[in-house]
Formats: C-alpha cells, sequence, structure tokens
C-alpha cells in the first residue's frame, strides 16, 4: 500500500519519493492480484475449503524443503490436536515440489501447489507473502474456518501446545515484530479469529514504503488499531548449536515449545549442515519420547455416551 503523502518530508519530494513509491506500490498490487487469481497446480481446492470451514484451520508454507517439513507435519500431528492442516507449496524447485506432495500424500496431510509465484527466489519475502496473500483469497476467505494460523515449514513443536488457545482472549497471537514504534506479527507463527478481517482487506505481504516485512501489511488496517500490550509474547531464546548458548555464528530458536530452525547460515555452510542435524535431532528425540509415553498410557474406555448413540 503507498504510504500517504503527509508521512513524506521536503527531501523525499525533492527525490521524487512520493510518486516513485506509489507507482512501485500499485505494480507489485497489480502482480499480486494476477497471482492470485490463477488457480492451483495441484491439489483440490473446493474439497481443503469444505475441510476447512467453521474450524481451525493451520497452513504451513513449503519451500524447497522436504526433510524439515516432514519433521513439522510429524511433529504437528504429535503435539497439536484439533486444527485441520494444510501445506500450500510455494516451491520453485520442480523436483522438490514432487518431493513434497509425495510426502504429504504419505503423511496425510492435505496438499496444495500454488501457481507460479511472480517474485520467486530473488525475493524471498515478497514471494512469501504472495503466497500467503493467495491462501487468503482463494482458501481462507471463502472457506472461513473459526480461526486460522500461517506457519513457516521450518518451525516445529517440541511439547504439547495449542497456538489458537490464546484467541480465545485476544483477536490475534503470534510473535510480535517491531520496526521503529511499529509492530506487526511475524509471518512464521501467527494466528487470527476469522472476524477480525470482517471489515478490514487483509495484506499478509510487506509493507515496504515503511519497512514492515512479511505480514506488515495488516499494520494500517488492524496492527495499528490494536494494542500490542494486549497480545501476549511467548518467550523468544537463540540457542547456540555449538557453545550450548546465543551466538551469532550458528544458532536456532526456542519459541515457546516450538523450535525454529532459523534458515541457513549465511557464507558458512559447514554450520548449516550442522545446524540442521542438530534441529532434526532435537525433533526427532521429542517425536521419539511422545511415542514411548504413548504406548505407555493405556488406551482410554469407550464413552458409554458414544456407545449408545452409535448405530448398531
Amino acid at each position: 500500500m503507498p504510504r500517504p503523502f503527509s508521512d513524506y518530508d521536503a527531501g523525499d519530494w525533492l527525490r521524487l519519493r512520493p510518486p516513485l513509491d506509489t507507482m512501485r506500490s500499485w505494480r507489485i498490487a497489480r502482480a499480486t492480484d494476477a497471482f492470485a487469481r490463477r488457480p492451483p497446480r495441484a491439489g483440490h481446492l473446493a474439497g481443503l475449503e469444505r475441510a476447512a470451514s467453521g474450524r481451525q484451520a493451520m497452513l504451513t508454507i513449503a519451500f524447497n524443503d522436504p526433510e524439515i517439513l516432514g519433521r513439522q507435519i510429524r511433529a504437528v500431528r504429535a503435539f497439536v490436536s484439533g486444527p485441520v492442516h494444510i501445506v500450500a507449496d510455494n516451491s520453485s524447485d520442480a523436483a522438490r515440489a514432487a518431493e513434497i506432495e509425495m510426502l504429504c500424500r504419505a503423511e496425510g496431510v492435505a496438499y496444495l501447489r500454488l501457481p507460479r509465484n511472480p517474485w520467486g527466489p530473488r525475493s524471498p519475502s515478497r514471494s512469501h507473502g504472495a503466497a500467503l496473500n493467495w491462501v487468503w483469497r482463494r482458501l481462507i476467505k471463502p472457506a472461513r474456518p473459526a480461526a486460522f494460523g500461517f506457519l513457516d515449514h521450518d518451525i516445529a513443536p517440541l511439547a504439547p501446545d495449542d497456538p489458537f488457545a490464546a484467541l480465545e482472549r485476544q483477536p490475534v497471537a503470534g510473535d510480535k515484530r517491531w520496526t521503529n514504534e511499529r509492530w506487526f506479527l511475524w509471518a512464521g507463527y501467527c494466528f487470527f479469529r476469522i472476524e477480525v478481517f470482517d471489515t478490514i482487506e487483509a495484506d499478509f505481504g510487506q509493507d515496504w514504503p515503511i519497512s514492515l516485512d512479511t505480514g506488515g501489511g495488516n499494520w494500517r488496517a488492524l496492527y495499528s488499531r490494536l494494542d500490542p500490550d494486549q497480545i501476549v509474547q511467548r518467550p523468544i531464546e537463540n540457542v547456540g548449536v555449538f557453545s550450548g548458548g546465543p551466538t551469532s555464528d550458528c544458532f536456532f530458536e526456542r519459541r515457546g515449545v516450538w523450535l525454529h530452525e532459523q534458515g541457513p547460515t549465511a557464507g558458512r555452510p559447514e554450520f548449516t549442515a550442522a545446524k540442521r542435524a542438530h534441529v532434526l535431532a532435537l525433533i526427532d528425540d521429542a517425536l521419539a519420547a511422545a511415542a514411548v509415553r504413548a504406548r505407555a498410557s493405556p488406551a482410554p474406555e469407550p464413552s458409554t455416551h458414544a456407545l449408545a448413540a452409535a448405530p448398531p
């Protein structure tokens, strides 16, 4: 969305920033609108609308990484009960997309492959925002789930959790990000009551004229009208892979009971590989422990009410 002209100072006008920013904003908006009108390349959109309608829906935006996505799928199944989980595949690599589709089929998770993204790997944040807006316009808005949330593919729970629970006392939930005095929810973990968007137009992309990253497009219509002090923030901790403490060289994040890999370590491929191995091991250990607990727990007795209601 273009910035109001009143936000610009005299120096901005001398450099012609207001008209240039406005033209760039509308060009991005037109590309996003055209993308959102395209059908998915794989998946049954109408069926997923029916599956998500009236329920809690959790949607992962996948991108070229079936390995970490597989761990997320299994961790969500083990530790987050209730929501329908849907993978929206924004992959730019056809071979990786095929792997992700096969993975979802094997794991029994709903799958959509999004149309070719106009931004692609050259602009990851803009590509991600366009994917979120496609999912909102083509799936969530028509399906109208009771509540919905977005996940990055490299974040997974390590213990039982209900990410929708906070929505019982607040309209949105997730991890706050700040740019100067403005805030928005990190696009990798954000949840919303559906009625939040009944009277406003959602935009899960960037608001780049005011330096807000993916998800910040909702600043003007949504976040600017909410009190950030009323939005509960879970603890976030950087954990060093090698030292056991925070380090700028090689770390992942603990966000509450969720683990966030944090993507590759720039310029240090050996650190990236070490972090991936460590993250996968932590998720696998949590899943193994959950499986042991499940085997040790006796199966619940069937409800007499359920037996009485069951057909003969």
